[in-house]
């Protein structure tokens, strides 16, 4: 009898991948169509316009490395952030200090992301030397980073609340975290962080995208230091 059953379930489960490999067949023959179908002058207006879009992008491209963008950078004064942020549309920004081994854990995973995502301009600033917007922004722990969108912080990561509580995280998370305020284009599941190898006590706080964080959070008050 349980011999019947697999043997019912392996059919119906072949049953479904002939299906699926028909419907992605039948996709294929149309697009194939299409372009059979395709005169001269059509064909050249499609890659007149796949032309147009790679130029574009290029143009964008070099635009954003112009303005700083593909690599982290450190700012010298906190002056130096306001046309920072006003010539990008979207900026990271660590607020960092020198004795805080956490910063240069962030400094590793931020180095990276900037090289990925050359769509955001990521900085670092020290936050000894930037007692008014610090005090502003109302950063009391650290490492915060503000995430600025249109010059305008929108949102902030504080400490690594949202990154597992771990200094382990990969970067991944952090990119992930900043993918859920939309300051950075990401192609991941939003709903939920990248697998994480949980270590004891490891745990994720449940961010809402485009929330602010920082303001009455749980560790608002000295930093981070160990």
């Amino acid at each position: 009898m349980a011999s019947q059953s697999m043997e019912i379930m392996a059919k119906a489960l072949e049953q479904q991948v002939l299906q699926s490999a028909r419907m992605v067949e039948e996709q294929l023959d149309k697009e194939l169509g299409k372009l059979e179908r395709m005169d001269d002058d059509e064909m050249e207006k499609l890659k007149e316009r796949r032309m147009e879009a790679l130029k574009k992008s290029q143009k964008q491209k070099q635009e954003w490395l112009s303005k700083g963008h593909g690599e982290y950078k450190e700012i010298p004064s906190e002056k130096d952030f306001f046309p920072e942020v006003k010539e990008s549309n979207r900026v990271v920004c660590h607020f960092y200090r020198d004795s805080t081994f956490r910063c240069k854990i962030l400094d590793k995973h931020l180095g990276i992301l900037a090289k990925k995502h050359l769509e955001t301009k990521f900085i670092k600033l020290n936050v000894d030397k930037a007692p008014f917007l610090t005090e502003r922004l109302r950063i009391k722990v650290i490492p915060t980073l503000a995430l600025v969108k249109d010059g305008k912080t929108k949102d902030y990561v504080v400490g690594f609340t949202d990154l597992g509580n771990t200094d382990e995280f990969p970067t991944e998370v952090l990119e992930w975290r900043l993918g859920c305020s939309d300051v950075i284009n990401y192609s991941g599941n939003l709903m939920e962080p990248p697998t994480l190898t949980q270590k004891s006590g490891s745990k994720f706080t449940k961010v809402e995208k485009k929330t602010i964080r920082g303001r009455g959070h749980d560790s608002d008050s000295g930093s981070e230091d160990d």
